[in-house]
């Protein structure tokens, strides 16, 4: 079972930035999709940015243009870059291994929180 670890939430004013990361169990980002997801309270799960083992990415048209997703693999470590944050952007920030339909392919970690607010 890969074991997925996010930090570097907290608190941020709008204008914002944060860099996220994600620390994997296992070497699997040279061969796999891995994306970043966010949960604001009372919505569903959503896939906000995502990276292929060639270097392509998609974001969520909600965060194109401020977010970056990137990642070390000798490291084993995805990042969010986060710029511009917006109130809406506040979440529980996860990564995971993204399966074919944009779901998570593993067990969710603990999540990292970010709050953008004044």
């Amino acid at each position: 079972q890969v074991q997925l670890v996010e930090s570097g939430g907290g608190l941020v004013q709008p204008g914002g930035s944060l860099r996220l990361s994600c620390l994997v169990s296992s070497g699997i980002l040279s061969i796999n999709r891995m994306g970043w997801y966010r949960q604001a309270p009372g919505k569903q799960r959503e896939l906000v940015a995502s990276l292929w083992s060639n270097g392509m990415t998609n974001y969520a048209d909600s965060v194109k243009g401020r977010f970056t997703i990137s990642r070390d693999n000798a490291k084993n470590t995805v990042y969010l870059q986060m710029n511009g944050l917006k109130p809406e952007d506040t979440a529980v920030y996860y990564c995971n291994v993204v399966r074919p339909d944009n779901r998570g392919y593993y067990d969710w970690g603990q999540g990292t929180q970010v709050t953008v607010s004044s």
